[in-house]
């Protein structure tokens, strides 16, 4: 059974950024260290990304901890990283970014060549893979005709994914209008949305010490899910399949209980289709995690809408390099169906990414 590893990611460097045009150089992120700004922090937080006058971490990993090594995070090496998923007994990485996770500038020039310039730096490496390295693009939201170009030049290119955030564009929710060509554009191009936690506004990020904070991270996703079904964007954009990543799955109850009253007991002010198989008719899925109840989830529609992702590089509360390995090994305990493992490690990844 093929093994699908539906969230890791990559640490950038200076190389990132060599795909900028000459005109568009004075934007390249600079590394700065400044240790008195950063009194308190956490080791390893003390160097930065210097990029259009704000800050941003530029961490340095450790290796025990995240249980990689540096050429494997950053793509510089490759074939090391291709063994490293061997070991693991996984056959596909799907590649989310580290420096995008937050926003980092409120400039829609200085956004579109940075994340032009990463797109096609990232494209290059996962090229270079024999297809076991997948990639999702990112897209300059501050500037929707920019984006959908990307769209196009990402599926064009090998990308099986575009990344946006549950909330972002001053608070804008991801069931606005002002998004709707974008998922034009990605239903079109048969490529997923793919919500994933991190934050949509510049003073939420990773310098701040109370980045812990859920706002910051999961909860954003959470609203994506449930405003894009109060504003029908299923409906609106027939083929559209949606990620939803690293924000746990144990708040799918939650989010179906929470339509299900507003659709009840608020249908004077709003109207919209619940429907009864919900994710899987609105092609909606969900990166779980290993210690979530993965049974009483089942039982709200979700086996067939379910991925898992072990965070690869990083070292946070959603890391487990061995998340797969042990959904594997539920199927084969009993703990949930042999089926049912196939489906989170296999099927429902193949069918979000369009692999």
């Amino acid at each position: 059974m093929p093994v699908i590893d539906a969230d890791t990611h990559v640490d950038e460097t200076e190389e990132t950024w060599e795909y900028m045009s000459e005109t568009e150089r004075r934007f390249k992120p600079v590394t700065v260290s400044q240790h008195s700004a950063l009194e308190g922090q956490t080791p390893g937080y003390d160097r930065l990304w210097l990029v259009d006058g704000h800050l941003r971490v530029r961490r340095i990993r450790n290796d025990k901890r995240t249980g990689t090594v540096q050429g494997a995070r950053e793509l510089t090496d490759i074939p090391a990283r291709l063994r490293h998923m061997d070991e693991l007994g996984v056959d596909v990485h799907v590649i989310y970014p580290t420096f995008f996770l937050s926003r980092v500038t409120d400039r829609p020039e200085v956004e579109v060549a940075l994340m032009r310039s990463y797109n096609r730096w990232l494209a290059e490496k996962c090229a270079q893979s024999g297809g076991r390295l997948q990639w999702v693009a990112m897209l300059p939201t501050l500037n929707i005709e920019a984006s959908v170009d990307e769209i196009h030049w990402a599926k064009e290119n090998g990308a099986c994914g575009v990344l946006k955030k549950g909330v972002e564009q001053g608070g804008r929710s991801a069931g606005d209008p002002y998004f709707y060509p974008l998922y034009a554009a990605a239903a079109s191009h048969d490529i997923a949305i793919c919500i994933h936690s991190g934050s949509g506004e510049m003073e939420q990020n990773d310098l701040r010490r109370d980045h812990a904070s859920m706002w910051s991270r999961g909860l954003p996703v959470i609203d994506a899910f449930t405003n894009m079904i109060v504003k029908g964007v299923p409906d609106r954009f027939p083929g559209l399949r949606v990620g939803f990543i690293e924000a746990g799955s144990s708040w799918i109850p939650y989010a179906l209980d929470e339509l299900w009253a507003r659709k009840i007991r608020q249908a004077w002010h709003v109207s919209f289709d619940l429907k009864t198989d919900l994710l899987k008719q609105c092609r909606f899925y969900v990166a779980c995690q290993t210690q979530e109840d993965l049974p009483y989830l089942f039982e709200h529609g979700t086996e067939e809408n379910l991925v898992i992702g072990s965070d690869y590089t990083h070292a946070d509360g959603s890391a487990e390099i061995e998340a797969l390995q042990l959904i594997r090994e539920k199927g084969e305990k009993g703990t949930i169906s042999a089926a049912a493992s196939r489906k989170i490690l296999d099927d429902n990844p193949r069918a979000l990414y369009g692999l």
